[in-house]
């Protein structure tokens, strides 16, 4: 049986020749993991940006979900937040709790952390590691926690607070399919934006300066949005036809149960943001250089802050509930 820093050491501290030469992420950490805090060296004329989840087996996965896709969602939620405040991510701690030290488990959970932490050049720098044992024989849930810490020019990060009258709403992506996943399992396509979502941090780099307000669809579309709404003082209208959805869940016939997944479903991990309607060139721009649809879909009203959304008839459609972590 693995032994706490044993565990730590194995699987999770990297030693110095697995960073690449030339590799910024060098030169970003003045001590990173084994002392008992990290020491970091932030750019110059940069702002640092924190954010913190906690993912709960039984709550925000199932039992037995495979290691290594939850390795990438447990950085990918992180990341996602990191996109929506036009913050290039740079460093990450994990903690950890865990009924046991499995090794298949551990190995391929890294494995998926860190082809992840990669891709975006994110270093972890430290963390902590715990057994979660409930009273009894019966072992506790796996718990994780990632703290990751990003950098954004002074000045230029994008908030939930902005939205004006007359600014266009916009969705990157599709709405719905992770939610799909947990309503109809089975489907490949649809499991993989549940497991393994794609965190829209170029993005949301790019939104620096286009856009007034920013948020990721984390808890569902309308909830989501409504946050900003909430935020910035603001009312908006949004158009159900336009929203974007993946094949499978538009040929959902079901219209109330489509509308619920594409208005409510969470764990999209999208950004919706608002723009004013002078950046539409640029952003169909930027949609094509980066090769993500980008769909206009609403507008801000100078009223109350509340979200309406019509159908082709212009009528209003009844908003469901996006995800609570304390709904029953």
């Amino acid at each position: 049986m693995l032994s706490e820093f044993e565990l730590i050491r194995k699987y999770f501290e990297r030693a110095p020749r697995e960073v690449r030469p030339g590799d910024r992420r060098a030169r970003r950490v003045a001590l990173g993991i084994g002392d008992d805090a990290a020491l970091l060296r932030p750019s110059a004329g940069m702002e640092l940006a924190v954010s913190t989840d906690l993912l709960l087996e039984g709550r925000h996965f199932r039992a037995g979900a495979d290691a290594r896709k939850l390795g990438h969602k447990a950085l990918a939620v992180n990341l996602s937040d990191m996109a929506a405040m036009g913050a290039a991510p740079r460093w990450a701690t994990l903690a950890l709790g865990l009924p046991a030290a499995d090794e298949i488990w551990l190995k391929g959970f890294a494995g998926g952390f860190f082809a992840l932490a990669d891709r975006f050049g994110v270093e972890l720098i430290g963390g902590d590691t715990t057994r979660a044992a409930a009273p009894g024989p019966v072992p506790g849930p796996i718990v994780i926690c990632i703290t990751i810490l990003g950098e954004v020019p002074s000045g230029l990060a994008l908030f939930r607070a902005g939205a004006r009258p007359g600014d266009d709403i916009w969705v990157s992506g599709a709405l719905g399919g992770a939610a799909l996943a947990l309503e109809q399992p089975g489907n490949a396509a649809n499991a993989k934006r549940l497991d393994e979502p794609e965190p829209r941090i170029e993005l949301g780099e790019r939104l620096r300066g286009l856009a007034s307000a920013a948020i990721d669809v984390s808890d569902g579309f309308a909830q989501d949005l409504g946050h900003i709404l909430e935020r910035s003082g603001v009312g908006a209208t949004v158009e159900y036809a336009l929203l974007p959805r993946p094949a499978e869940v538009g040929k959902i016939a079901d219209a109330d149960l489509q509308a619920r997944l594409v208005l409510c479903g969470g764990d999209d991990y999208e950004l919706v943001f608002t723009s004013p309607q002078a950046n539409r060139g640029e952003l169909a721009a930027l949609a094509a250089e980066l090769n993500l649809p980008l769909s206009r879909v609403g507008a801000i009203q100078s009223a109350q802050a509340k979200l309406q959304v019509l159908d082709a008839q212009g009528k209003a459609l009844h908003i469901g509930r996006g995800f609570d972590h304390f709904a029953p």
